[in-house]
């Protein structure tokens, strides 16, 4: 998957007004790019644009890992290992000695080494205007804007990766991660916990043991998965007294609580399914990196798992997606088309295959491709060729990547005109 390279500066402190500062926690810190426009073109997985401040400063969040809250709704999971991650991610980035105001502990009075030059590997701009991506300190010979194809060993050089391998964030992986790169990030967690780094030894609730939790003070002492411990602050918050509510109100707002999910066993789920309450006591039903999240909004039709006839094995770019009529006359989303080409001698049942938009909006694909053959779809609905910019990526039966292409703005000018890849 392509990944816009975007250079800039890392930012954790205001010299102008720094009580008003950044509050960098274990995955999230402030940037400042080079050039403004290339954050401005990503894909909106929410349709949300990017939240600079008045500075042209915006926030990153990491892809695929989640550390612990330092600060969410005026609450916090357990202390010790959320400032770890911070205190982890800072030094590791190399600013020198930080130090935080007494009465807003948060926030940075003082740093040294600041700003930190970098540059990220965007996918796209999430659903509270962050940037989602990879990140790295130093510098790099490729160019500004460049779109980087993304594979194992460059994710592996990430500051993401570094937070996973030392046990100081849980992973989290969404259906935009491509699985090459999700099964890799899912590897170093899996190695920090098996090694007993970081916060592993000290997690509270997991697939074989319960969590007691009567009150947002208790959330406050525990090492649990972040996607959870959110929820249940919230839930405390909110004025509910007992665990054994926690079920029903996650159910009540699928948008904001129960995440669509793609279970282990591939079968479509919710946030309620990956937890299982007993009177006061909570516990992980899976391992986060085995479960898949769905970006708001998403279409949520799971892709089918690998079929159980064997079939000939492909590579990426073994079909292709090699011409799209993104701006049909007349404007009509439903004249939208997408071509793909067999460049292989076999042929390929499509059976639960899928084509998707830069939203992750699923089409589903059917029938035999011939070897050789090409297949004009349309209408694609409810893929849509945004007109200023995307991608569109092909996934087989079993959600692996065939291939993506991307076009800008300027490439879909001229209506009518089909852009070849």
């Amino acid at each position: 998957m392509p990944y816009k390279l975007i250079k800039g500066q890392f930012i954790i402190h205001y010299p102008d007004q720094p009580r008003n500062g950044p509050q960098p926690d274990g995955d999230t810190v402030k940037f400042l790019p080079d050039n403004r426009l290339l954050v401005e073109t990503l894909p909106r997985d929410s349709g949300v644009g990017p939240d600079f401040n008045r500075s042209g400063i915006i926030s990153l969040r990491f892809e695929a890992v989640d550390a612990l809250e330092l600060h969410f709704g005026g609450s916090h999971q357990n202390m010790q290992w959320a400032e770890a991650a911070r205190d982890f991610l800072l030094e590791r980035m190399g600013f020198g000695l930080v130090t935080y105001f007494p009465d807003k502990t948060a926030v940075v009075q003082s740093v040294e080494h600041h700003p930190i030059p970098g540059y990220i590997l965007a996918s796209s701009i999430e659903g509270n205007g962050r940037i989602v991506s990879f990140v790295y300190t130093g510098s790099t010979p490729d160019v500004d804007g460049a779109d980087v194809w993304v594979d194992a060993a460059r994710v592996e050089q990430s500051l993401n990766a570094d937070l996973l391998r030392e046990g100081h964030a849980y992973p989290v992986f969404y259906s935009t991660l491509p699985v090459s790169l999700r099964e890799a990030c899912a590897r170093l967690s899996v190695a920090a916990r098996t090694a007993g780094k970081g916060f592993w030894p000290f997690e509270t609730m997991t697939p074989t043991h319960a969590a007691t939790i009567f009150s947002v003070d208790d959330v406050e002492q525990l090492v649990l998965w972040p996607k959870v411990g959110r929820r249940l602050i919230s839930f405390f918050s909110a004025g509910n007294l007992t665990l054994n509510a926690f079920d029903a109100w996650l159910r009540a707002d699928p948008i904001n609580r129960d995440d669509y999910l793609i279970l282990p066993d591939r079968e479509l789920g919710n946030m309620h399914d990956v937890v299982e309450i007993a009177g006061d006591t909570i516990r992980m039903k899976y391992r986060p990196e085995d479960v898949i999240i769905l970006p708001d909004g998403a279409n949520v039709v799971v892709p089918r798992p690998q079929p159980t006839t064997p079939a000939p094995s492909l590579v990426r770019g073994d079909i292709r997606i090699i011409a799209a009529l993104v701006n049909p006359e007349g404007g009509d989303l439903r004249k939208e088309t997408i071509t793909i080409l067999n460049m292989t001698p076999n042929a390929f049942d499509l059976t639960g295959w899928s084509l998707a938009d830069r939203n992750n909006h699923r089409f589903a694909l059917g029938g035999t491709l011939d070897a050789g053959a090409a297949l004009r779809l349309g209408p694609i609905h409810p893929v849509q060729l945004a007109n200023d910019g995307g991608t569109i990526t092909l996934f087989d039966a079993a959600d692996k990547q065939i291939d993506q292409v991307s076009y800008l703005k300027r490439d879909a000018a001229r209506s009518g005109w089909t852009l070849v890849f």
